[in-house]
């Protein structure tokens, strides 16, 4: 526990992106995140005191903060914490709450995440400083936990009752893999993407509206749909537990709406089984089929999916080598995922900006990603 390092540190930790597997990890569901070659930058310098020194570069902002007062979220001059520095300071509390040894750092750090985009910035960073921690005071720990602790920052800290899909991804990833995981069993495993095409993220320039309201009450009728579905199948707890057939079955016990959010989250479940089938079989075509299935059922069923989202799907699918497309994340704003023949992505991607440019007037940034390895030290 005592192998203290003083020299500089870096870590790098990407952000992520989901392939399938949408609003199910609150629903005990699979999902089928990547990590993908955008990251957060760390460059630190352990000090031998209890101050942390922050400068988020990209924000041209600093704050700094004592591990011996994380409780009171106040800085060193008794001012209430940034947002931003709220996720630094909620790793810290977390880890020490575990006993874990959190050294003094003096940390700079920048993005080449698009932040609100969903594709987990602040989920990026918290692994990164936890990384950094472990680096510092020389302690080991699983990347499984390690992404828990970050994810009970994020919960207790910071106040966002997010699932564990994004530092999980963050904290694990394979190059040139998405990665399986449970979220009930919490297994893990990579999966090869298919051969010959590519990650193509398109930002749709309008940042998430996601409410709490909005994301809560989606919740809220999901647990309402298994609590009246426990009525006619006692032995489900979740509704990943629940078939399509069943819930065909007893739709009629269900409000209209409550329906459709399960509806959504039941279909998802199966179709990353069936992904799993077609990923194990290189079947890029058929993996494509049930992106664009997803969308429609965002769009649709569970109603997270804006007009511009839905203009950067029905446009990229017109394009030559675009094999599906979705929007990933948690809706409302933020980008889609498309998976995109290799050979056609150079066209694809200035063809999609432009399209999207003449029928909605808003600018799209369109670019190239490759699954990447987890957080790591450089």
């Amino acid at each position: 526990m005592k192998n203290n390092i003083n020299r500089p540190l870096k870590v790098v930790s990407p952000g992520r992106v989901n392939l399938l597997g949408e609003h199910v990890d609150y629903n005990d569901g699979l999902v089928l995140p990547a990590a993908i070659d955008r990251y957060v930058t760390f460059k630190a310098t352990p000090v031998n005191d209890q101050t942390v020194t922050v400068h988020a570069l990209d924000l041209q902002s600093s704050c700094q903060f004592s591990l011996e007062s994380l409780e009171k979220k106040k800085d060193i001059h008794g001012e209430e914490l940034p947002s931003w520095a709220e996720y630094p300071a909620g790793v810290a509390w977390v880890f020490m709450n575990h006993g874990f040894e959190i050294r003094g750092l003096e940390v700079s750090y920048s993005s080449t995440i698009p932040i609100g985009a969903g594709l987990s910035s602040s989920a990026a960073v918290e692994v990164g400083f936890a990384v950094l921690w472990q680096a510092a005071a020389g302690w080991k720990l699983d990347r499984l936990t390690l992404a828990q602790l970050c994810q009970e920052a994020e919960n207790r800290y910071v106040g966002v009752n997010c699932g564990l899909m994004d530092q999980f991804a963050c904290a694990n990833g394979v190059k040139d893999h998405a990665v399986l995981f449970d979220t009930r069993s919490l297994e893990s495993k990579p999966v090869p993407l298919p051969p010959n095409t590519a990650i193509v993220i398109a930002d749709s320039g309008v940042r998430r509206s996601l409410t709490d309201s909005s994301y809560n009450e989606r919740r809220s009728d999901c647990e309402t749909a298994v609590r009246l579905l426990k009525k006619v199948y006692p032995g489900i707890h979740a509704l990943r537990d629940v078939s399509p057939n069943q819930l065909e079955n007893e739709k009629g016990i269900l409000p209209g709406v409550v329906y459709k959010r399960a509806r959504h989250v039941v279909s998802e479940v199966a179709r990353v089984q069936k992904a799993l089938i077609r990923l194990n079989e290189g079947d890029a075509q058929g993996f494509g089929e049930l992106m664009v299935e997803t969308h429609a059922s965002l769009r649709d069923d569970y109603e997270v999916s804006i007009p511009e989202l839905d203009v950067l799907v029905a446009s990229a699918l017109e394009l030559p080598g675009c094999l599906g497309a979705r929007l990933t994340g948690a809706g409302f704003g933020g980008c889609t995922v498309n998976l995109v023949l290799e050979q056609n992505v150079k066209g694809f991607i200035s063809k999609l900006a432009k399209v999207y440019h003449s029928r909605t007037g808003e600018n799209a940034k369109v670019y190239l990603c490759h699954a990447s390895q987890g957080a790591m030290l450089k």
